[in-house]
């Protein structure tokens, strides 16, 4: 081998490891894949679900009421939907979500499933403090939850549940 060929040969390789560098840089830094495990987000996530999880949004903007979120609880991580925000009191009365004492209509749960009574105060709140969420799962009767662990802060949160990637038949932007 003369001096040319291991020259052309490095400068091939070199152009590999940069891709490959900057997909880990991605993967590290701004996107993430993450399998939903177990019911608590039916119908709108199954079990067995993968998702890409969107690191970077929340540096760059709040997180929102109805966001589906991915944060780290015990170790595990976890998928559940942002329900109450800081500076909010929030309840739960007769299947319906009250926020500062307004009736809010939730799009995303099925109206059959039941979600008991439940009011931050149970979890020692008068009001969500600042950088904390309540947090609950879609399917109300089967999640583990606020209700179980209580309010979420802002550095639990590792990113917005953004795009369903499988199943294929199903990929989708998630609302």
């Amino acid at each position: 081998m003369d001096l040319r060929n291991v020259t052309e040969f490095i400068k091939d390789i070199s152009k590999y490891i940069i891709v490959i560098i900057i997909v880990l840089l991605l993967f590290i830094f701004v996107v993430g894949l993450q399998q939903v495990v177990g019911p608590s987000m039916s119908p709108n996530l199954e079990e067995g679900n993968i998702i890409i999880v969107n690191k970077l949004i929340y540096r760059l903007k709040d997180i929102s009421r109805n966001d589906v979120i991915v944060l780290s609880q015990d170790e595990k991580y976890m998928i559940k939907r942002v329900v109450g925000l800081p500076g909010e009191y929030v309840e739960y009365k007769d299947n319906y979500v009250f926020i500062n004492g307004v009736k809010y209509k939730e799009k995303f749960i099925d109206e059959n499933i039941k979600t008991e009574d439940f009011s931050i105060k149970d979890i020692g709140y008068d009001v969500i403090p600042n950088d904390m969420y309540l947090v609950l799962g879609d399917n109300r009767e089967n999640s583990l939850d606020s209700r179980s662990y209580g309010l979420v802060s802002k550095n639990q949160v590792i990113g917005k549940a953004w795009i369903r990637l499988w199943p294929l038949d199903s990929i989708e932007i998630i609302k």
